[in-house]
């Protein structure tokens, strides 16, 4: 089953242009296989099958890599100086994990109310060999940036999202919120202080489903 699951990813990176090298795809592979055996204990995810996870997580986060690195490389940052980008909600490292593995030039840090999943996020980082990850325990709106980046995937309503981390964002970031459908009533709920600027359609390799990232910036 592995050796297709691997197949499937490897596909999949290669349809996203991700140029991922076999190190990067042994991480990911690794992951999957450590997501699976603390979820069995601490159920991270309701995903439970493999081939499930393999499309509706682990590939979900890789569609947007692409847009994380664009994005990474328009801030225009001298070779070994850090990228900081905080994932909220991360609960099975899912995509700040991925994000980690995907882009070494960023610190992901990823935070999570519940215990139990940010220690396995710390558990991933060890086992995983990324220093570049950090599972943290703690209510978002208890945290200080500044982070560059600030994302989700499936966490909250816009306004709830960009609300509760308003204080961790840097004057000059950015949210980046994966979505499914394209939520217009949520992006028509935010206030005047934060700015849509872009709205960008995933194509997820092997799922026929309706994904997006709604780009955001503060204002004022």
């Amino acid at each position: 089953m592995s050796a297709a699951l691997r197949s499937q990813l490897e596909q999949g990176a290669q349809q996203l242009n991700l140029g991922l090298g076999v190190a990067q795809i042994d991480t990911l592979m690794a992951f999957l296989d450590l997501l699976q055996k603390w979820n069995k204990v601490y159920n991270l995810t309701a995903v439970r099958d493999p081939q499930e996870m393999m499309t509706h997580h682990l590939l979900d986060s890789l569609a947007a890599v692409p847009a994380l690195r664009r994005h990474v490389a328009s801030l225009g940052r001298q070779p070994g100086e850090r990228v900081a980008q905080l994932d909220v909600g991360s609960g099975g490292g899912l995509p700040g994990v991925v994000f980690a593995v995907c882009c070494p030039e960023v610190d992901v840090h990823c935070v999570d109310t519940v215990a139990k999943k940010a220690a396995f996020l710390q558990q991933a980082a060890v086992s995983l060999k990324l220093p570049n990850l950090k599972g943290i325990h703690a209510r978002v709106e208890s945290l200080k940036g500044p982070y560059d980046i600030v994302s989700c995937r499936a966490f909250a309503s816009l306004i709830d999202f960009t609300t509760w981390s308003r204080g961790a964002i840097a004057p000059q970031g950015i949210w980046f919120a994966m979505k499914g459908k394209k939520p217009d009533d949520e992006m028509a709920a935010l206030g005047a202080d934060v700015q849509v600027f872009h709205v960008e359609h995933l194509q997820v390799p092997g799922l026929d489903a309706e994904r997006c990232i709604v780009w955001l910036r503060p204002i004022g």
